[in-house]
């Protein structure tokens, strides 16, 4: 198993329209091949800044979503929304 974290910042005024586009995709997500959990995230001190957490069985898992059409469609919409460059790291747990 992987841990996928992406950080996001956001233009302040454009929050809302990521929920609203996070909110309609979220569920697609989970669905895809190899998702195991899926969580938006907010910074307790930023309002503008998110973090998605999710699980995926494999990275392999994990890179046909990011070649997928859902995640260039989800992805295209979010990432004019940001203040800043997003930032992601890929993890697996320490046994």
């Amino acid at each position: 198993m992987i841990i996928r974290i992406v950080k996001m910042t956001f233009e302040p005024e454009k929050v809302n329209g990521f929920l609203k586009i996070f909110g309609a995709s979220k569920h697609l997500i989970r669905n895809m091949d190899g998702c195991l959990h899926l969580e938006l995230l907010n910074d307790i001190n930023s309002a503008n800044i998110f973090f998605t957490y999710s699980h995926w069985v494999s990275e392999n898992d994990l890179n046909n979503y990011r070649n997928s059409e859902l995640f260039k469609s989800v992805w295209g919409k979010t990432k004019i929304l940001f203040a800043a460059k997003a930032e992601a790291w890929s993890v697996k747990p320490h046994v």
